[in-house]
């Protein structure tokens, strides 16, 4: 059952307010006490490894419980247990139903985000900014005319995504994290870099913040000797997974009206959107979404990886492609998963990307 105002008796205009379900909310939900035992057995596990949390939204909006634990959305937002070796999960669960256990969990646990790569790339030691010699926290310079910029209250999600490369930043570790609330830091290096014309905010999820705290960001880079920064980006899944973030209350109109004051600047705001599959537009409230950001003179672009057990077919593609032009939405970016985390669960070769690439195209 895919769960519509028609068939739950809710309506589309969900609560206001944003309440996370994570590890310890579990078996507050009805669907996850109706999954078999060892089902939940195995969740409880997955998720003392992997980074977890989803909202109302997502479960009572976005998945499909009869179709579980083979629903794209579940796979997309739970962690399943291939994701992990057998003897893994089988030990990890063990320790997990052992309280008296934890350090030796703790242990094990880490052995196993060390064995996945968290940094793919030189992620975190290359691109690496510097100003008067010194490394600058939370930013990377990738391209030439872009900077990536990590808000430390930008640094979770209202929902995480179970492929993404990013998810060090969620399990607790210090040494994994990056991010910057230095906004006379980003300034100052702007400046020096005048052939600089975008900046990314990115995470987590910038779209967390309270829009008080964007508009800083925003009026420190709408200021004097930052004239050559025109494009401000911002890379979300909350248009996705918590679209009331820009059609409901107070914050969503104050956002939608910082987003038509740099629009009126003579800059652009870019809505980075993370759409993973052609079931994050089917609401109303997602649907309203586009139209306010756009009616506020955002552009909408989408991006998302090919995943398997998720979107790793032509005909996903072709459909979210056609509800992202009818609504208005650029399709931009198809990702190809890097080599981190639990790769092997998500990952398609280089040659089917391709043909799905070419068969949705077509």
């Amino acid at each position: 059952m895919h769960w519509k105002d028609s068939d739950t008796g809710l309506t589309d205009r969900m609560p206001e307010q944003f309440r996370p379900i994570i590890f310890k909310h579990l078996e507050e939900l009805e669907p996850i006490r109706d999954l078999p035992r060892g089902h939940l057995r195995n969740l409880r596990a997955l998720c003392a490894v992997f980074p977890f949390r989803v909202n109302r939204y997502v479960v009572e909006r976005l998945i499909d419980w009869d179709q579980v634990p083979d629903d794209p959305i579940y796979q997309l937002t739970f962690p399943q247990p291939s994701m992990l070796a057998p003897e893994e999960l089988a030990r990890v669960r063990e320790l997990v139903e052992a309280p008296d256990r934890s350090d030796e969990l703790k242990a094990v646990v880490r052995g196993i985000h060390q064995s996945m790569n968290p940094h793919p790339g030189g992620q975190v030691d290359l691109n690496v900014p510097t100003l008067d010699g010194e490394p600058v926290d939370g930013m990377q310079h990738k391209y030439r005319e872009s900077v990536l910029f990590f808000p430390s209250q930008g640094q979770t999600c209202h929902a995480y995504c179970s492929y993404c490369f990013r998810w060090p930043q969620f399990v607790g570790r210090e040494e994994y994290k990056f991010a910057s609330n230095e906004t006379k830091t980003l300034k100052a290096y702007l400046r020096r870099h005048p052939e600089v014309t975008d900046v990314l905010f990115t995470g987590g999820d910038p779209m967390v913040m309270k829009t008080a705290k964007l508009r800083l960001y925003f009026e420190t880079l709408m200021g004097p000797g930052l004239e050559h920064v025109v494009h401000y980006r911002l890379g979300t899944k909350a248009v996705a997974y918590w679209p009331q973030r820009f059609t409901e209350g107070e914050e969503a109109d104050d956002l939608l009206r910082l987003f038509e004051e740099v629009h009126e600047s003579g800059r652009q705001v870019a809505i980075m959107g993370h759409y993973s599959h052609p079931r994050e537009l089917e609401t109303k409230t997602a649907r309203e979404a586009v139209r306010r950001l756009r009616d506020a003179g955002c552009v909408i672009r989408s991006q998302a990886p090919v995943i398997k057990n998720v979107n790793d077919s032509a005909d996903v593609w072709r459909d979210l492609w056609s509800i992202q032009n009818h609504l208005g939405i650029v399709p931009y970016y198809m990702f190809i998963g890097r080599d981190t985390g639990p790769r092997n669960h998500f990952a398609v070769t280089l040659d089917r990307a391709l043909e799905i690439y070419r068969g949705a195209a077509m």
